[in-house]
């Protein structure tokens, strides 16, 4: 079998250069290296490729037919090597993300749609689930998630600040009471997002409090939540990015302010930092920047 690429390397060299003292000053290489490289082609093969004399050197038939496709062979090779130089520093190809339901359509969506026209030959692939995915088993490139890292073989990049807060509509609370402690959520309509009728909300301040809240409504869709908190239905704890405008505008309002969720920072999280496609980082790069640039709400 001929796969030593260095020994064709040489064996087309000494073709062109006439011969192999030629050869090894071209490939910068010793004479004894050429030399050595063309014998270990020849033994491999088991033919004579090259006529040597000491005043010439000359192809044999067998030489002649492997020399037409040694040269097919490495102009190939130069070409491939040519593509992924190339696609190594061009934003281009299948560029796969994956992000939570709600944030994504308010918040990733515009944001892809200009990256995608600063960069035409690149196609994006969005998929919104708030379901963490497996990003090995399911071929994302990124996905940007709210929380922190819990698998230690992948990579997390912090995007922009983030904080989770539990709000209402002024409807509900002034129909129900607003709570003045953590421990009053117990009696007060929550919206849950997942399958669970009961979760626990955790509260930090001068003291550290943990209460176990029943759902009245149960939503698997983190939108469906938010719409029903505006709606008056009940207590709904969602990130700022979320409900921060509906905040600022009165349409919601942040129940037990004194008393802080623990944080969920938003993170791109990737499988690994070496060797990254110019279109992940490019697009990590973008991605932060127009989120830091958004961040609008303090905490």
């Amino acid at each position: 079998m001929i796969d030593d690429l260095p020994a064709l390397t040489a064996f087309a060299r000494i073709v062109s250069a006439g011969s192999m003292s030629a050869a090894a000053r071209e490939l910068d290489l010793p004479l004894s290296v050429v030399s050595k490289r063309m014998a270990q082609l020849e033994k491999s093969i088991g033919v004579r490729l090259l006529q040597r004399t000491t005043r010439r050197q000359s192809l044999t038939e067998e030489g002649a037919m492997l020399h037409a496709r040694v040269l097919r062979i490495l102009d190939e090779i130069e070409q491939a090597e040519s593509l992924l130089s190339h696609s190594r520093r061009e934003v281009g190809g299948l560029l796969r993300v994956t992000a939570p339901g709600e944030f994504g359509r308010h918040h990733i969506v515009p944001i892809v749609a200009d990256f995608q026209r600063q960069h035409p030959n690149l196609a994006i692939q969005l998929d919104l689930d708030d379901a963490v995915l497996n990003l090995l088993a399911s071929g994302h490139d990124l996905a940007i998630r709210f929380g922190s890292l819990e698998d230690s073989t992948l990579v997390a990049r912090r995007l922009a600040p983030n904080y989770r807060v539990a709000c209402a509509a002024p409807a509900y609370l002034a129909q129900h009471g607003t709570p003045g402690h953590p421990a009053e959520l117990a009696r007060h309509r929550c919206i849950l997002i997942g399958d669970q009728r009961r979760a626990e909300w955790r509260f930090e301040g001068a003291e550290d409090v943990a209460v176990r809240v029943t759902g009245a409504l149960i939503t698997n869709d983190g939108q469906a939540a938010h719409a029903l908190a505006l709606q008056g239905a009940g207590i709904v704890v969602k990130s700022i990015w979320d409900v921060g405008d509906d905040i600022l505008a009165g349409r919601l309002q942040r129940v037990l302010p004194a008393h802080a969720m623990p944080t969920a920072p938003l993170q791109a999280i990737f499988p690994h930092n070496q060797n990254l496609a110019p279109r992940v980082r490019a697009f990590i790069d973008y991605l932060q920047q127009r989120l830091r640039q958004a961040w609008r709400w303090d905490a």
